[in-house]
Order: C-alpha cells, then sequence, then structure tokens
C-alpha cells in the first residue's frame, strides 16, 4: 500500500482514499486476469474482452493487459502458434483457422506466421481424403472445414493418382 501513500502515522484524507480504492480496483482487476490466465492462454483482446464484461473500467483494463504484455504473460504470437496448432490437429483448413484467429484479435503478420509453422495445407487435406475417401462428400467436408480449392484439387488428385490402376507397358 505504500504505492498508494499509505504508511503508518500517515493521515486518511479524501485523495489518498481515491488512490487507495484506484489500487483495489487494479489489484482485483490483475486477480481476475491471472485466474483466467491460469486455466488457459487467452489473446490481449479476449483477456480485455472478458475485464470488460466483469465492469472493470477502460484504463484499469488496458492497464492491466499491458502489463501482462510486458511480462510476457499474455503473447499473441505464441497463443496464434498453439491456436493454430490446435486445430489443424482437429482438420481445419487455413481459411478456418485464419478465421478464427482474426476473431480473437491476431494481426495479419501473427496469423501467417502461426499458419507457417504447420503442415502444409494439402498434406492436412490429404491425411483427410485417405481416411473419409474421395467422394462429394468429403469435398463438401473439407471446404466446410476451412480448406482452399488448391488444397482440396491437390489431396483428390493424390487420391484419383493412387487409386488408377497401374499402368502396364
Amino acid at each position: 500500500m505504500l504505492r498508494c501513500g499509505l504508511d503508518f502515522g500517515v493521515k486518511l484524507d479524501r485523495e489518498r482514499a481515491r488512490r487507495v480504492g484506484r489500487e483495489l480496483r487494479r489489484h482485483e482487476a490483475m486477480s481476475r486476469a491471472t485466474n483466467l490466465l491460469r486455466r488457459r492462454d487467452v489473446s490481449a483482446q479476449e483477456l480485455d474482452a472478458r475485464l470488460a464484461r466483469a465492469q472493470v473500467d477502460p484504463t484499469t483494463r488496458a492497464e492491466v493487459v499491458s502489463r501482462l504484455d510486458e511480462l510476457g504473460v499474455v503473447d499473441d504470437n505464441r497463443f496464434a502458434s498453439r491456436r493454430a496448432q490446435v486445430l489443424a490437429e482437429r482438420g481445419a483448413g487455413d481459411e478456418l483457422i485464419r478465421h478464427d484467429l482474426s476473431g480473437r484479435g491476431i494481426t495479419v503478420e501473427g496469423i501467417e506466421a502461426a499458419l507457417s509453422q504447420l503442415e502444409p495445407e494439402s498434406a492436412r487435406a490429404a491425411r483427410i481424403v485417405e481416411r473419409r475417401g474421395s467422394s462429394p462428400k468429403t469435398v463438401r467436408y473439407l471446404a466446410g472445414k476451412g480448406f482452399s480449392e488448391d488444397a482440396i484439387e491437390s489431396a483428390l488428385e493424390g487420391a484419383v493418382a493412387e487409386d488408377a490402376p497401374p499402368v502396364v507397358f
């Protein structure tokens, strides 16, 4: 409480009481943020939105998010990389991953950096085609999962080439 100007023998006047109140609100917001981050990683924008829902004032929210960012607790690039990996493992294409990360406040550069760390989209699509078969239903599935037309075509061409009978001369 030294930050508020409190010490033994110091009179608690109106200004010091206000400072104590601000410090208590900042401490409560920091506590809420760290409790959330203890459970799961979130982007800076998501953290700000969660604090807003908890009715933390904008100045305090900005201060808390900024401080946690400085400390490396909130790291949008790390979050984007991990989130992209999880979505790719669940069978998502690049477009779905872009949409998800964009909605979480990740910059275009951060999204592209996260995507560059993943296995190529065509390889992920080929694995799904191998598992599900090359049918119109699989094509719709891949399109719904955010795979590009090029990745779908590439995966289907590979499946058709494997299914073709060997050429005998």
